[in-house]
């Protein structure tokens, strides 16, 4: 009897129940990704990125001045085939470097639910309904040189309009010296965090939180990015948005 009913106690305990599988690691475990992107993996740190945007399988989510495809490549194997990755290439970059266009076509042939887009930054149109915009040294583009004056406030509204109530903007850049003026986007490819943040604020976004992964206060935030001392030791800000239900 006894044993009887310790089988019986056994089937009437629910199994734990299994952890559910982190997206994002297999996102980053997935083989088929570039050698050349996972060596980078360390520096670029790509799930904190992700999660920080609270990015999840079945989203909409806008890579927004995709450079090279490594984030997107990212996004889509988190957000899944159930999900949506709109990659934003600017038309500017496309004339500026013809790889631009090449790799993004790369990364859409590889991932059906990748979907290119490339008009200019005066043209952009993103459609509703997009639960979460990243980019990724990429806000201070919109204040060079070629760019029209009010390009970033302009660009800001098509972003607000496009997230759903709730919906993330992550903003990672290479951080400028507070006050530093628009123009070290062209000299030094920096921006002032403090510049970003008014702008995106401006715009109707919510300031949502901060990560700290890649700040470097050994970096005196006065020299180009590119520079052999200095390139890929940056110090940047990370800066996360929200759009108020």
């Amino acid at each position: 009897m006894k044993k009887l009913a310790l089988i019986a106690l056994v089937l009437a305990t629910p199994l734990a129940a299994a952890p559910k599988p982190d997206p994002v690691a297999a996102a980053l475990a997935d083989p088929a990704r570039p050698a050349a992107d996972k060596a980078r993996d360390a520096a670029r740190k790509p799930a904190e990125l992700v999660k920080f945007a609270r990015v999840k399988p079945g989203q909409t989510v806008v890579d927004f001045i995709m450079g090279g495809g490594y984030l997107t490549r990212v996004l889509a194997g988190t957000v899944g085939p159930k999900g949506k990755v709109i990659a934003y290439q600017p038309a500017e970059f496309i004339a500026f470097r013809a790889a631009y266009g090449t790799e993004q076509d790369a990364v859409v042939t590889a991932h059906r639910n990748v979907t290119p887009l490339r008009p200019g930054l005066d043209a952009l149109a993103l459609p509703d309904g997009v639960d979460a915009i990243v980019t990724v040294q990429n806000y201070h583009d919109m204040h060079l040189s070629f760019a029209k004056a009010g390009t970033a406030e302009t660009v800001n509204a098509i972003m607000f309009k496009a997230l759903k109530p709730g919906g993330t903007l992550v903003v990672v850049d290479h951080s400028a010296v507070a006050g530093a003026p628009r123009e070290v986007a062209d000299s030094l490819h920096r921006i002032d965090p403090a510049r970003v943040r008014a702008e995106v604020e401006k715009a109707g976004f919510v300031f949502d939180g901060e990560l700290d992964t890649w700040r470097n206060p050994a970096d005196p935030r006065t020299g180009n990015v590119f520079a052999p001392d200095i390139r890929s030791r940056t110090d940047q800000f990370a800066y996360r948005f929200r759009k108020p239900k």
